[in-house]
């Protein structure tokens, strides 16, 4: 019981200054956007604002598009979101439950390409787009994370537990198997589906290389993007620059707040198979 007792308490020791270091950023962020300029390099540092400003904000709106930089990037991670999970829930659907020629290579095919890093595949991605003739739109970001290869992955795993009986007497009653997927399989894979979408929206926020390659105009930036380029050469607001920072971290910390119990129930039950 003392051995407990002891490790316990260095568990919780432990957790803690782990919390703190991880919150601490945050933190930093949300209250040096409101400081004024002088206040965010002061030595020593004020730890928190006393004399707490909107001038940064006001700035952020006013001399800068922030909004239109903070609507393209929901507006990115938004559709980027509903088109892979779409389409990764049923690629993942007929991997793990239909059988045809070539369905091994097929996923095979997927799993190395989680292997490969963004920047192997970027100059390609490029070419696509140009010749597409959609660079410098929202849409050269959006469609090439539409196959995201772990999506599918997940959701092939999820659709592993899809009993086989279930899908047999559906075709006997006549189900086509688009409803088959609607009413027999989505409802089990839904999890799955709750924690893809968290996942994809998350990366896709974050996703700070692929938008910066295939954005240019300023009009078109992301947030993360825009707030990279109030950087000066040589002067730097930090107070600005924590403003839209604080700006970019609100939503996707609301967001993973919000669904933190569909994203943990989805890990969970997508790590053991059966």
């Amino acid at each position: 019981m003392k051995k407990n007792r002891v490790s316990n308490i260095a568990t919780t020791i432990v957790l803690g200054l782990l919390t703190i270091l991880f919150v601490f950023p945050f933190y930093w962020i949300m209250t040096g956007a409101f400081k004024s300029q002088p206040d965010t390099i002061v030595i020593p540092p004020q730890w928190w604002p006393i004399s707490p400003t909107l001038e940064n904000f006001r700035a952020l709106i006013i001399q800068n598009p922030a909004m239109k930089w903070l609507w393209n990037s929901i507006f990115i991670s938004v559709i980027t979101m509903f088109l892979v999970c779409g389409t990764s829930s049923l690629a993942g659907y007929v991997l793990a439950k239909k059988r045809f020629y070539g369905q091994k290579i097929l996923f095979s095919i997927f799993i190395a390409a989680m292997a490969l890093p963004k920047q192997v595949v970027l100059v390609p991605l490029v070419r696509i787009i140009n010749v597409m003739g959609i660079h410098d739109t929202l849409w050269a970001v959006i469609l090439p994370l539409i196959g995201w290869p772990f999506g599918v992955f997940l959701m092939k795993q999820f659709s592993e537990n899809i009993p086989t009986e279930l899908l047999e007497s559906a075709k006997i009653d006549g189900c086509g198997e688009i409803r088959t997927f609607i009413s027999i399989a989505f409802p089990i894979v839904k999890p799955g589906f709750a924690a893809l979408a968290i996942f994809t929206f998350i990366n896709t926020w974050n996703d700070y290389f692929m938008q910066l390659v295939m954005l240019s105009s300023r009009d078109n930036l992301t947030i993360s993007l825009g707030v990279a380029t109030m950087q000066a050469e040589m002067a730097t607001n930090y107070g600005l620059i924590m403003a839209g920072a604080a700006m970019a971290a609100v939503p996707i910390v609301a967001v993973f707040l919000i669904f933190q119990k569909a994203f943990t129930q989805g890990i969970t039950m997508g790590a053991v198979k059966g």
